[in-house]
């Protein structure tokens, strides 16, 4: 898959992260589709058929633990990326329970592009 072929789901309720990360992973996506909860992560990942999702972790109808359970419970293959702003081990280790390929901090976004190429590869958590 060429990098900019690549369709990518952004799942926070916060729309000024949504922007942030839109912007910041506009150039490696041919299409970028966003959603504000957990709730609806599930139906749009049905609709849209991502290679990457990104999901914020505390969202206030549904978690992104939830969320990415629900998905790779439906979808095995899915590439789910966790995205944060709390560092923490238990969090992490949640994250990759559920099936996270991997868990980035907010603060901590300058390689976020090539964090969602290796998710994309299947080169997740080890």
């Amino acid at each position: 898959m060429k990098k900019n072929e690549m369709k990518i789901l952004i799942v926070d309720d916060n729309a000024g992260i949504r922007r942030v990360l839109r912007r910041s992973l506009a150039d490696m996506a041919s299409e970028i589709q966003e959603c504000a909860d957990g709730c609806d992560a599930l139906s749009s990942y049905q609709a849209f058929q991502p290679d990457v999702v990104l999901m914020d972790v505390r969202m206030t109808k549904m978690d992104g633990l939830t969320a990415t359970r629900q998905i790779r419970s439906s979808y095995p293959t899915a590439r789910i990326i966790l995205v944060t702003d709390y560092d923490d081990d238990d969090l992490r280790a949640a994250a990759s329970k559920a099936g996270a390929c991997n868990y980035v901090l907010k603060e901590e976004l300058a390689n976020l592009s090539e964090i969602v190429a290796a998710c994309a590869r299947d080169e997740g958590l080890s």
